[in-house]
């Protein structure tokens, strides 16, 4: 295992004239998407004063976002990514300044917002399945580890400034300018994107077999991989116990700590400050040799954390649990990320991303739906224990896998060619 200074990792990725282009248009493109998510809540509660419309809104677009994924990550296969980064990023910024146009106009309604909330998610799909799949074309392999480490970083540093803006706009201006401030956002984004240069090319254009026939063989060789379908499963069962977790928090905030919206807040920028640490970590480091061995040690110390997150009431230990809990599910999706990316067949690539962006997206959503009602019946503390026993076990299990995953997972990343 290979180490240098954070600072030498952010350097040498960002020394790659593209990709420093891109990630700095990401950063004013993600504020806009995160402000657009919170105006969209507020929105909709606007309209309806209705929880169950809140929680329809905020699971349309990302159901639909799963169910496009694997055919977006087909098409970011067969076409220039840069391109279908372009068009799509062009269509969300046609959506957002539509709801503002609407907003303005007086003529928003839920069913139109939830129309509109559709299309986005199929957007995200495409947007997502390109951007995963177009960050390896941008630097050289030997700096991939810190450029990942980047898009997570200022991904979680989006998630914290893009609610402050919302609530800034929304407070002094009204919901309407927030949307019309992300479509700005989308501006500058929509220029770095189009003069984007990638240092190779692994898309391979025409049809294939068609469309199905090209998702399947994804899913096959991303199951038989000795490396992939493993990280694959850790994948899933990280996100259906960890990240189905945060939205319980608001049931911790009020009735075990007894601290309201408050405590709340503290939960969850407590959590996003350990996410945000977790990528220092790979910046720290110069590729992927032992990254095996992390991620799936994470699985251990993630549920060590959440079975301690939950057998004590109080808030400073619930803090500094939960801290723990964002720091190594995060440490876990980076790695996991950064393995996959550095051993697929880069003309399959788009399509194993896909798959990633499916289970990463999908397993929270099944996880909060059954932990939910789990803890309806039994308080929120059990279940969030037996989720972290679930990462233990399944630790447990893999560990005897690990030499083979890591001779899999940690050789030269190979040459594109071998997908239809």
């Amino acid at each position: 295992m290979s180490t240098i200074s954070p600072l030498t990792g952010f350097v040498r990725a960002m020394r790659h004239r593209h990709y420093r282009n891109y990630t700095c248009g990401s950063v004013l493109s993600l504020i806009g998407t995160w402000t657009h998510r919170v105006a969209l809540g507020w929105l909709a509660w606007q309209l309806t004063g209705s929880y169950a419309w809140l929680g329809i809104i905020a699971f349309a677009d990302m159901f639909v976002m799963m169910l496009f994924s694997p055919i977006a990550g087909d098409l970011a296969d067969r076409m220039d990514r840069r391109s279908v980064a372009f068009w799509s990023q062009f269509a969300m910024m046609c959506q957002a300044l539509a709801i503002a146009v609407l907003v303005f106009a007086d003529l928003m309604g839920i069913g139109l917002l939830l129309g509109l909330t559709l299309l986005l998610g199929v957007m995200h799909a495409y947007h997502t399945a390109s951007r995963l799949a177009m960050v390896p074309n941008l630097v050289p392999v030997e700096d991939l580890t810190p450029a990942i480490a980047i898009n997570s970083l200022i991904f979680n540093v989006a998630r914290f400034l893009g609610p402050a803006v919302a609530g800034l706009i929304i407070a002094n201006f009204g919901v309407g300018p927030a949307f019309a401030f992300n479509a700005l956002t989308f501006i500058v984004f929509l220029v770095v994107l189009g003069r984007l240069k990638m240092l190779r090319a692994e898309h391979r254009p025409g049809p294939g077999k068609g469309v199905f026939s090209n998702i399947a063989h994804g899913v096959r060789y991303a199951v038989g991989h000795a490396g992939i379908g493993p990280l694959l499963a850790m994948l899933a069962i990280t996100a259906f116990a960890g990240r189905s977790l945060p939205d319980l928090l608001p049931g911790f905030a009020d009735a075990v700590y007894r601290r309201g919206p408050e405590g709340l807040a503290w939960l969850t920028s407590m959590m996003g400050l350990g996410a945000m640490a977790s990528g220092f970590v790979f910046l720290a480091r110069d590729g992927v040799v032992g990254m095996t061995a992390i991620v799936l040690h994470c699985l251990v110390l993630l549920g060590i954390t959440m079975i301690v997150f939950v057998s004590f009431d109080a808030f400073w230990v619930g803090l500094v649990m939960i801290a723990g809990i964002g720091f190594f599910m995060n440490l876990n999706s980076i790695g996991i990320l950064n393995l996959m990316q550095n051993v697929v067949d880069g003309a399959l690539r788009g399509r194993v991303m896909s798959i990633y962006t499916f289970l990463y997206q999908g397993a929270p959503a099944a996880g909060t739906l059954l932990l939910g009602a789990a803890a309806e019946q039994t308080g929120p503390a059990w279940p969030v224990a037996v989720a972290g026993m679930a990462g233990i076990a399944f630790w447990l299990a893999m560990l005897p896998r690990l030499g083979a995953m890591t001779a899999a997972l940690e050789s030269a990343a190979p040459r594109a060619g071998t997908g239809p």
